[in-house]
């Protein structure tokens, strides 16, 4: 059974930071990217950033880019999101995903990620 487990969020003041993680089961050893993707109360999710699993290469909105960074350690089947000066806008339930296809084109779209964690707050306050 494939699971992804979140963890690392929580409340912080803007211009503060908070690293999550993103924990995938050894089932879903086939898969090609990790993407992260958020909601925030009465908005459609947003895709945000993305990895490809093989070299690492990172996708990023230009809502974080320059702010977020992605990595991840393939040996532990983990993968990160470091979030820098966080501001109030980025306040929402951030998700992890995996899928079979490469970032590159639409790493933003839902539909191209199989298997999702439950989801991990995030709330920025002013």
């Amino acid at each position: 059974q494939v699971q992804l487990v979140e963890s690392g969020g929580g409340l912080v003041q803007a211009g503060g930071s908070l690293r999550l993680s993103c924990t995938v089961s050894v089932s879903a050893l086939d898969y090609k990217t990790i993407g992260w993707f958020r909601q925030a109360p009465g908005k459609e999710r947003e895709g945000v950033s993305c990895i490809e699993r093989t070299d690492g290469h990172t996708y990023y909105a230009d809502s974080v880019k320059g702010r977020f960074t992605m990595s991840r350690e393939n040996v532990k089947n983990t993968s990160y999101f470091q979030m820098n000066s966080l501001k109030p806008e980025d306040t929402a339930v951030y998700y992890c995903a995996i899928g079979p296809a490469s970032c590159s084109g639409s790493y933003y779209l839902s539909v191209r990620y199989d298997y999702w964690g439950p989801g991990t707050q995030v709330t920025v306050s002013s």
